[in-house]
């Protein structure tokens, strides 16, 4: 597989020369922007902000929104990227959603957590909460638990197009049936 390298450079900006990506789709609770504040008191810029360079030569932020609003004065790191309007898009889209399908290795992260000492009150209660959820079950994988699930006896009909599908539906419903329409 050839993967190409889209970085076309480090630029040192102004963040509030940045501009906002009108289909950033992520929001930021006031929980969120007090531990990036902590954050950056304590530490500073570690990572690059990424946006990409309109015709016009603004760069267009596809990562960093938050960090730009909160250090507007600040001349921030961005890596230059180049890309298109469609796959900015898809990188809005698949970002976060792609860090988040990391798992936890919970000896890890308890050994990290006991070394990790900070000032910032929103940041210590945030490592807290981590350190509190340890062994606890992953969001996406819940206990199992029996369930009874009530015997359903059901019929798939495939139709034609949209004006079979709904006259048949109709039909079925008139008789009695109960009916749920699929379009797959």
């Amino acid at each position: 597989m050839h993967i190409r390298d889209r970085i076309k450079e480090l630029r040192r900006v102004r963040a509030d020369s940045l501009r906002p990506n009108p289909r950033n789709w992520r929001t930021h609770p006031q929980r969120q922007r007090d531990v990036l504040r902590g954050v950056l008191a304590e530490i500073g810029y570690a990572d690059a902000l990424l946006a990409r360079e309109l015709p016009d030569g603004t760069l267009e932020l596809v990562d960093g929104h938050l960090r730009a609003e909160t250090t507007p004065k600040a001349e921030v790191p961005v890596l230059v990227v180049d890309l298109t309007d469609e796959e900015t898009a898809k990188l809005l889209a698949v970002l976060d959603p792609l860090a988040g399908l990391a798992e936890t290795n919970h000896d890890a992260l308890s050994d990290l957590l006991g070394r990790v000492e900070t000032e910032s009150d929103a940041v210590r209660e945030m490592l807290d909460q981590m350190l509190a959820s340890q062994g606890q079950p992953e969001l996406d994988d819940p206990p199992a638990a029996e369930v009874e699930i009530p015997e359903a006896f059901q019929v798939v009909v495939e139709c034609h197009d949209e004006d079979e599908q709904r006259s048949l539906f109709e039909r079925l419903q008139n008789e009695g049936y109960k009916c749920k329409l699929l379009t797959l």
